[in-house]
């Protein structure tokens, strides 16, 4: 077997990063094109760079219409969220950086939003409500919390790992950067997994406290920014259909980046940075993928940077850096409950991808009473996809989930689908799981390179009509394997080196 340094693959996607970073405004659109920027005024018409809007909220106003475009000048800010509408183009103009799109209202490094709440333990609290956030980021992910999740049973918190211990902050914040956020002001008995107790709901209403330990003192005085990642998307697109976004920076958001659902045509991301994504509490009851072992778990945590959950058309995100997030850096999924729904066109291709858990994420997952919904014409394709599970991602409870391709174990139906030309670089654990309830859905592998350090997993591919195909090691024998299991017979595969 062939070696590789990791610095070839440092420069690989170095060069492709720039390539991404710095592409050019190819936008046209053959409606009105409105204009935001930091120094513009919500009081303007919009309809020229020399009279823009200033916010996302005057955006959410406009009477936009398909075929309109919205652009946002280089190297400004803006934060909030984005109600996608049908037909319209989000991009950039002007020279410089990609304009950033932040989830939470402020940099939350300022001494006044902090205050001691408990001396002894280096506790702070912030000073105003906010919502759930999945980590703080400080100093554009020189560091990173670590987010403290306890269970609610029976009408309080307790300890994940120990449910009969309630849980105290001042016990459970052990180490600098334990991050804490608390809330129950409003309760539902409708759980996800039909339990019979009241939990807390969480979702873009639940304003809670977040406590945050700093041993150096306040946080503003330590660092020199401070970005949450709020429960907010920054783009809902819903079921909207050919929207457009291209060209932007997304950072900070704790749900997704860019979220989509029902029956989705024409989502196109392209050109776009999107980075420090997830980590917010999906729900607090319920069978949870991310407890130890998939055993009773509580808590849910979830953000992918583009998601589609349902069916769609035509999806493409390609051209793209997407990095840090908690869950997958682009995905298509759906559990049908009996509907039919069919996954048709998606193209992820030409991205790079870094310290996500999972790079690319798929799946259908369908029951005997739904034998129409399937997927056709997938094709992954001249990816960069590196360190699957080697970001802040693996803060969660089960750390054997992570893969650059997973699929997961569901009947996954799918015609027309291939893998080809991606570089698979380093992952935690599986590089790929790639399984369908029959061999035929499984993807042609076509050329694909693979890198990874000897002694790790290959991964999973192949049919669980009769049992999970076996979990290939990465040894000396990964170049036999992948050509005989996955058939991908021109790969090149490389053992890693420092």
């Amino acid at each position: 077997m062939k070696t590789i340094t990791i610095s070839s693959l440092d420069d690989m996607a170095a060069a492709r990063r720039e390539r991404i970073l710095h592409a050019a405004d190819d936008v046209r659109v053959r409606g009105r094109s409105f204009y935001l920027s930091n120094d513009g005024n919500d009081q303007n018409d919009g309809l020229s760079p020399k009279s823009p809007w200033q916010s996302l909220t005057r955006l959410g106003q406009a009477p936009l219409e398909a075929g309109d475009g919205v652009f946002f000048r280089r190297g400004d800010v803006f934060r909030g969220t984005i109600e996608a509408r049908a037909g319209v183009t989000y991009a950039a103009y002007g020279s410089g950086e990609k304009p950033r799109l932040y989830g939470w209202d402020r940099d939350m490094a300022d001494v006044s939003l902090w205050v001691l709440h408990d001396a002894e333990r280096c506790i702070w609290k912030y000073a105003e409500p906010i919502l759930d956030v999945g980590t703080l980021v400080f100093d554009e992910g020189a560091r990173v919390a670590r987010k403290l999740i306890p269970s609610y049973i029976q009408g309080r918190f307790v300890c994940r790992e120990d449910e009969s211990r309630p849980f105290d902050l001042r016990q459970e914040m052990t180490n600098n950067l334990d991050l804490y956020w608390h809330y129950d002001q409003r309760l539902t008995d409708k759980p996800s997994k039909g339990e019979n107790f009241l939990i807390p709901v969480v979702d873009e209403k639940s304003y809670g406290e977040l406590y945050l330990r700093c041993d150096a003192g306040n946080p503003a005085s330590v660092f020199a920014q401070i970005e949450a990642l709020p429960k907010r998307c920054m783009f809902r697109v819903g079921d909207q259909s050919n929207v457009r976004i291209d060209n932007l920076c997304i950072r900070y958001v704790g749900h997704h980046a860019i979220s989509a659902g029902g029956h989705v045509i024409g989502l196109q991301v392209t050109n776009c940075e999107i980075g420090w994504i997830g980590g917010t509490i999906q729900h607090y009851f319920g069978t949870d993928p991310n407890y130890p072992q998939g055993g009773r778990g509580t808590v849910t945590r979830f953000g992918n940077g583009v998601e589609i959950y349902g069916g769609c058309e035509d999806y493409r995100v390609e051209n793209c850096y997407i990095y840090e997030c908690y869950d997958a850096a682009m995905t298509h999924q759906i559990t049908t409950h009996g509907a039919p729904v069919i996954m048709k066109g998606v193209r992820y291709r030409g991205n790079l991808v870094e310290r996500c858990v999972y790079s690319i994420e798929y799946f259908l997952e369908m029951s005997a009473q739904d034998p129409q919904s399937h997927m056709e014409d997938i094709l992954m394709e001249d990816n960069i996809l590196r360190l699957s599970g080697y970001g802040w991602g693996q803060q969660r409870h089960n750390q054997d989930t992570p893969a650059h391709i997973k699929g997961w174990s569901y009947v996954n139906r799918a015609s027309h689908y291939i893998i080809r030309k991606n570089v698979f670089d380093r992952a935690a654990y599986r590089m790929l799981h790639v399984v369908a309830l029959e061999s035929e859905s499984c993807p042609l592998m076509e050329e694909n390179t693979y890198a990874q350090y000897l002694g790790n997993p290959l991964g999973q591919y192949g049919a669980n009509q009769d049992g999970e195909p076996p979990i290939l090691p990465f040894d000396e024998l990964a170049e036999e394997r992948i050509a005989r299991v996955f058939g991908d017979r021109q790969a090149l595969v490389y053992a890693c080196r420092e």
